[in-house]
């Protein structure tokens, strides 16, 4: 049944769903008339709204980037070829291949979002290297379905901002700080994750398809990952080369790198985009060892940033005309005016779900929705914790058929999105189901 089912989902989805950059123009199209029919906006005041949400992301789009291209360099050094060749070795099947890669995916999401996506394209990488008769789409999709448990986990910005709920934040929640023994570590939410871990992998691995409808991963995505910069004699070289070729140019940016993260950590920094992102860089740096060998590897990674650098404008634009219009305010405000305090939590999970399409970022989406949902959360006597995780885990939940965050993932696995989205439809329902179940029933 669910192999059936994965099978109908991707014959489905690649016959009509477009590249990711239409769908994200597509999505476009839909809020700019939404807003002038359900909100009565003027077609001058969408294109402003548009306009002038464009550019809104930049500096997010950039973090997106240098997640993609340091986190690919650092894959492409030998230390790191090795661990997880470790990790691969684990698996002796096709089938023990997608279940591993699933939980590794599941494990790192929790701990870190961005650090979660990396590893688990990485890893798909290294699998269909080790194991053959693995159908790729299948397996990087498995990788990509571990981001559906991020926002319960130790970087989910919705909990995180609440629990530390200063200025705009404290006006959301009624000036009450909501701990994270409420909300990342409450019994509901590791509930839900544990049931994830153990249940995803099966799942995934159950939609394995038939041996004659595999389809193997294409040699050429891993033809140059061993060609070696040719190299002069070092007596031949200018002194810009030599520059270029030693050691201690990268050691010493290494070394301050690395001074600089300890010390970050050490005062009290915590995990974030950022501070991967300088992780992958600097260590990139020392184990590629020359300042050649980096910009080399860098230079490849560069140019499956493409869609995200073509993209995020895009969306930043729809969640510009989202907000402005009153769209995703009005979508919020008639779920809540719906529920009970048993149906709360998942309508708000359901109307998470929903507005997540259209402002895939969970800061923004909390701006959007915390302001409702957490006074009818109290008005109702519904616990606020539990009310602002059913935002963050619907804000998680349909990222599984939304591309937007799939794109670093998909750069580095060198797919598209059709490849992926089927089977990523089957986890969206299961995860729906698990998560609704726990919010609903306890």
């Amino acid at each position: 049944m669910i192999r059936g089912l994965a099978a109908f989902f991707s014959r489905i989805v690649r016959r009509w769903l477009p590249d990711a950059f239409l769908f994200a123009a597509i999505l476009t199209f839909l809020v700019f008339i939404f807003g002038m029919i359900f909100q009565g906006q003027s077609p001058v005041s969408m294109v402003k709204y548009w306009g002038e949400g464009f550019w809104k992301l930049l500096a997010f789009a950039m973090q997106m980037v240098l997640v993609l291209v340091t986190g690919h360099t650092l894959a492409r050094t030998q230390v790191v070829e090795s661990f997880l060749k470790a990790i691969a070795g684990v698996a002796k099947t096709p089938s023990q291949a997608i279940g591993v890669t699933t939980f590794v995916a599941l494990v790192a999401c929790w701990v870190n979002w961005g650090f979660g996506l990396i590893v688990g394209a990485l890893l798909a990488r290294e699998m269909v290297k080790k194991v053959k008769g693995i159908h790729y789409g299948l397996l990087v999709a498995s990788a990509y379905t571990g981001f559906i448990i991020w926002h319960a986990g130790l970087s989910g910005s919705i909990p995180l901002k609440v629990a530390d709920a200063k200025g705009f934040m404290a006006a959301i929640t009624g000036g009450t700080q909501i701990p994270v023994s409420e909300t990342i570590f409450a019994w509901q939410s590791l509930l839900i994750c544990v049931i994830l871990l153990v249940s995803l992998p099966i799942i995934n691995r159950m939609m394995m398809p038939k041996a004659e409808d595999v389809v193997e991963a294409d040699p050429a995505l891993f033809a140059d990952e061993h060609e070696e910069a040719p190299q002069k004699p070092r007596s031949e070289m200018t002194p810009a080369e030599r520059l270029e070729n030693s050691m201690v140019i990268s050691m010493l940016l290494g070394a301050m790198g690395f001074g600089y993260i300890i010390y970050y950590f050490v005062t009290g920094g915590k995990l974030g985009l950022n501070s991967v992102n300088l992780i992958f860089l600097f260590a990139g740096i020392i184990l590629h060892k020359t300042p050649a060998n980096y910009l080399r590897v860098m230079n490849d990674a560069i140019k499956n940033t493409g869609g995200i650098v073509l993209q995020f404008p895009l969306y930043a634009g729809i969640m510009g005309m989202m907000v402005h219009s009153g769209l995703a305010a009005a979508i919020s405000q008639w779920f809540v005016e719906v529920s009970t305090v048993t149906t709360f939590p998942f309508f708000t999970y359901l109307s998470a779900g929903i507005v997540n399409f259209f402002v895939p970022s969970g800061g923004g989406q909390w701006a959007v929705q915390g302001p409702i949902v957490m006074p009818a959360a109290q008005e109702l006597g519904v616990p606020l914790g539990k009310a602002a995780m059913a935002i963050a885990w619907g804000d998680a939940w349909t990222n599984m058929i939304q591309p937007f965050w799939a794109l670093p993932l998909l750069g580095i696995a060198g797919l598209t999105i059709r490849d992926i989205m089927g089977y990523c439809t089957v986890a969206l329902l299961w995860g729906g189901f698990v998560t609704s179940a726990v919010l609903m029933l306890l």
